[in-house]
This record gives C-alpha cells, sequence and structure tokens, in this order.
C-alpha cells in the first residue's frame, strides 16, 4: 500500500526537507531516549540466546539467524515507516494512540478491519516470545540455585517448564494491569534490558581477557563488542539524564532483586522451617504440574560445549 502511495506521487512528508523538520531543536538526551524507545522494537534479537540448548546446531544456527533476522526485521520496518508518512502527516501520526489502525482506516477502506487484526496477532507473537524465552531464564536460574527449585523442573512428557512459565505470567499480569501509560513501560523495560545487555558485555570482555583460552563455541571479533559498549554508555547515560525519574524507576525495579538475592542466596543458615516450607512447595508444585528435574544427558551437550583447539 505505501509503495502505490508513492507511485501515485504522495510522498511529501518523506522529502527530507520535510523529514528532518523538528518542531523544536532536540537535545543529544531526547535522542537517546528516542533510541531506547525504539529500540524495544528489536528487543527479540537476542531472545534465540536464552534456548540455546534447545538449538538444532547452535554454533551454525544461532549465528546464522540473527545475521538474518536482524536485516529482514530492520528492511520490514523502515518499509512501514515509509507506508506510514506516505499516507499520514507528522501530526497525524503523533496524534494517532494506534498508527497502524490510523493507516488501515484512511487508505484500506472496507478492510481496514485487517489491521487492528494483524496489530492483535503481532502482539500475541511478541507475548509468546517473551513468555517462551524468559521462562528459560527462571529455568536456568533455579539449576543454578538462585531461584526455588521447583522452577528447574520440566513437564515430564513435553519437557516444558511449566512452573517457570507460570511465574512469568503472574509477574507479568499484575505490571500491565497496573501500569496506563505505555511510553514508561516501554522506557522501564528498554531501560533495564540495555542495562542487562551492558553488564553481560562487560562479563564477556572481562572473560575474553582473563581468561583468554575458556572455551568459547560462538566467537566474535573483539570490536563488536567494545563498539557495543561505546553505544550503551552512551545510550544509558544520556537516557538517564533525559528521564532521570523514569530511567530511575526502572533502575529501582532492578534493584529490588539484591535484597530477595542475600536473603535466598547468600543467606545459607535460614531456620528449618522456612526449608520444610519450601519443601512442602515444591512436592505440591510437582504433583500439580507434573514435573520433574530433567535428566541430563552428555550426548545432548557435546555439540554446544565442544571447542576446537585453537580457541
Amino acid at each position: 500500500v505505501g509503495l502505490v502511495q508513492i507511485c501515485r506521487g504522495h510522498y511529501d512528508a518523506l522529502r527530507p526537507s520535510v523529514a528532518f523538520e523538528f518542531s523544536q531543536d532536540p537535545s543529544v538526551g531526547q535522542i537517546a531516549l528516542a533510541f531506547l524507545q525504539a529500540s524495544f522494537a528489536y528487543s527479540g534479537w537476542n531472545f534465540l540466546n536464552y534456548v540455546t540448548e534447545e538449538v538444532v546446531e547452535p554454533r551454525k544456527n544461532l549465528p546464522r539467524a540473527i545475521y538474518i533476522s536482524i536485516p529482514l526485521v530492520t528492511l520490514v520496518y523502515t518499509m512501514t515507516n515509509i507506508a506510514y508518512f506516505s499516507s499520514m502527516t507528522p501530526e497525524e501520526l503523533l496524534a494517532s494512540n494506534a498508527v497502524a489502525v490510523t493507516f488501515g482506516e484512511k487508505l484500506l477502506g472496507m478492510f481496514s478491519w485487517v489491521m487492528p487484526i494483524s496489530v492483535a496477532l503481532s502482539t500475541f507473537g511478541g507475548i509468546n516470545g517473551y513468555l517462551f524465552t524468559s521462562s528459560r531464564l527462571c529455568f536456568s536460574g533455579a539449576r543454578e540455585g538462585h531461584l526455588p527449585y521447583l522452577l528447574a523442573m520440566i513437564h515430564l512428557k513435553n519437557c516444558t517448564p511449566i512452573p517457570a512459565l507460570l511465574v512469568c505470567v503472574s509477574t507479568v499480569l499484575p505490571v500491565l494491569s497496573t501500569l496506563s501509560n505505555m511510553h514508561n513501560l516501554i522506557n522501564y523495560v528498554s531501560f533495564i534490558n540495555y542495562l542487562s545487555y551492558g553488564v553481560t558485555i562487560a562479563g564477556l570482555l572481562y572473560l575474553r581477557k582473563k581468561r583468554p583460552n575458556l572455551a568459547r563455541p560462538i566467537k566474535v571479533n573483539m570490536l563488536i563488542p567494545i563498539t557495543y559498549m561505546i553505544f550503551w554508555a552512551v545510550l544509558l547515560c544520556f537516557s538517564l539524564y533525559s528521564e532521570p525519574v523514569v530511567c530511575g524507576l526502572g533502575m529501582v525495579i532492578m534493584l529490588t532483586g539484591v535484597p530477595v538475592y542475600f536473603v535466598g542466596v547468600q543467606w545459607k543458615d535460614k531456620p528449618k522451617w522456612i526449608y520444610r516450607v519450601v519443601e512442602r512447595v515444591t512436592y505440591m508444585g510437582q504433583k500439580v504440574c507434573y514435573v520433574v528435574f530433567p535428566q541430563e544427558d552428555p550426548s545432548e551437550t557435546e555439540p554446544l560445549t565442544a571447542s576446537k583447539a585453537n580457541d
């Protein structure tokens, strides 16, 4: 539809003199915040890392999936925005609560109902991806002893981490029901995500220097994480400067896990009644969810952990 609009000569909003015209001079902090909000749409680029154990030949397919998906999604998003600007002014875009729906109502006529259904399906797909991967985070954390062991169990027949999935759903629903401002929610999530990404990349650089001979199934050039760290530092610093309250609240939300970690993990000499309660809850959870601890098979982890001698 956007290409048809452009061929019909409706591309005034795409002219550089109009497209790059600002109602006010943007600050560096506002530009950084715009990058932070836009990055929310690309936040699925690292989802596959969480389920590496379930990927077939991850050494080949993990980089391949990233190299293919990021350019493809970038192209789709770019073409979609071009389509929007071929039929809507920047003022109409800002005034709309659902740009895709407004776009459909303006150009698709009697078929405009396709857009809200497409948006709903896209939202369902995004939530499905989040739950699929975030539950594996809880699953891995429980295996390391950072969360209750019930979350490290999988269904006896389907091999699905049902307790971890239920915990993720139960924590997401209250947040979505209490927050009405989606822009603030996107800022919270994006700031927390990028803060976590930066700490992870910093750990990668540290291990590259301190433990250079560590087995690494997938290894990239050092220029990539260093470039990412520079971009990360600039983005978060200026975003925090531009929106200190919103980004600060995101940091506070993340730091609420620190006392839980010290109480649940670091505190070794807990009263016996706590262990009895945890044991009883674990036993009930196993019966309700029909889950058990997974049996480790060395042949399943061998393709992932094996590395060449020169690594």
